[in-house]
């Protein structure tokens, strides 16, 4: 059917006023050039396990059968992991989906949901799709985020806020006292969210590398969210998980669908958990690439932020486009923040001899310098 009369185009369904105004998901620049280096979405290069290979292919043949509600069996399998109670796991289609159901759950339509900005651009998104304000504030000048203004941002209409660390896409990250200290200045009523997707790149020796799940005993508003989408590769499984306190997980399950995550997923997830040996060995090849890439990088003269997960922020600034456009035309696929920065992942073997080939000929110009 078509709509034929005015009368019919004004009948038609309209979404919800705040949704057109949602910003959009972006992706990385595309070239005429086929990709051979896919450096745009934090993905880990490496294939699964054999072992969670077989797991899936086992799981596949009861797919005719629901998965087990709310992913219990994973629920599980993370408890005994992380050596929790089971009320404190929820798992879901990845950490996003779990983030959208907490806000679903705790955010108020015209309340406020503080963050630190430049972090996961999906987070605006997430934030406005429940109605609620996104009030993101800058990061500092060594792109770690700016914890006394985001506290200070904290009101009487503030619902959440929203933490990562290491941060997507700058790689700055926050420390054991860097968290207390900003939970000791937060009402208890406001939850605070941290992203840890990519905790388990972060150096051993940095202040960095902590376990959060111990502080959930005293800060009850604290949400951790992770995710089997890095380290574990399983990206296309679509599997992550949150602890938080029995209340958070409960009233989060409740506006969840009772079967959050696939039985495939299931199997996967719970299958890696075990590959000790192959995580550690992405973890070293994922660390020595972000050296290569980052000394390449610094070699071109180009600004690198300390980074501290699988991929590496070029704060070039206006210059972001350009810088994006030279990769593209050499099949390196990044992710372009226009007018702030570029954004590689690491890991793919190559990746750093092919960004000094394709960047060899890009300058760049520090803001501030007098043009000639």
């Amino acid at each position: 059917m078509t709509f034929t009369t005015e009368t019919d185009a004004a009948a038609a369904p309209a979404p919800r006023d705040h949704v057109k105004d949602l910003p959009l998901y972006t992706s990385a620049t595309v070239g005429a050039v086929p990709i051979v280096f896919r450096a745009s979405s934090n993905e880990s290069p490496f294939s699964p396990s054999d072992a969670v290979t077989e797991a899936v292919s086992a799981a596949i043949a009861g797919g005719n059968r629901y998965p087990a509600l709310h992913g219990e069996t994973l629920v599980v399998a993370l408890a005994e992991h992380m050596g929790v109670d089971a009320s404190t796991v929820a798992v879901g289609d990845g950490s996003l989906s779990l983030l959208n159901h907490l806000l679903l759950a705790y955010v108020r339509p015209d309340h406020d949901v503080v963050h630190a900005w430049r972090s996961y651009e999906a987070y605006p998104i997430s934030i406005g799709a429940v109605g609620a304000r996104s009030v993101g504030i800058t990061n500092l000048a060594n792109h770690q985020h700016d914890l006394v203004s985001i506290a200070n941002a904290v009101g009487d209409d503030t619902d959440a806020v929203i933490l990562c660390s290491p941060n997507n896409p700058t790689g700055a990250v926050l420390s054991a006292k860097n968290l207390v200290d900003f939970l000791d200045r937060v009402p208890s009523r406001v939850i605070v969210v941290l992203d840890e997707a990519y905790r388990e790149f972060v150096d051993p020796s940095s202040p960095g590398s902590f376990d959060a799940v111990p502080l959930l005993r005293q800060y009850p508003n604290l949400v951790l969210l992770r995710t089997f989408s890095k380290v574990y590769s399983l990206a296309g499984f679509r599997a992550g998980y949150m602890i938080a306190s029995p209340e958070i997980v409960a009233a989060t399950r409740a506006v969840m669908t009772p079967f959050p995550v696939s039985s495939p997923a299931v199997a996967a997830a719970i299958a890696s958990l075990e590959e000790h040996t192959y995580r550690a060995e992405i973890i070293e090849k994922v660390t020595t690439s972000r050296e290569e890439v980052a000394t390449a990088l610094r070699v071109l003269g180009l600004p690198v932020a300390s980074a501290h997960g699988n991929f590496i922020w070029l704060p070039v600034g206006a210059q972001a486009e350009e810088l994006a456009n030279l990769c593209a035309a050499s099949g390196i696929a990044v992710r372009c923040f226009t007018g702030e920065g570029v954004r590689v992942s690491v890991g793919q073997s190559g990746l750093a001899r092919a960004l000094s080939t394709a960047l060899a000929g890009f300058v760049y110009t520090p803001p501030g310098t007098p043009q000639t």
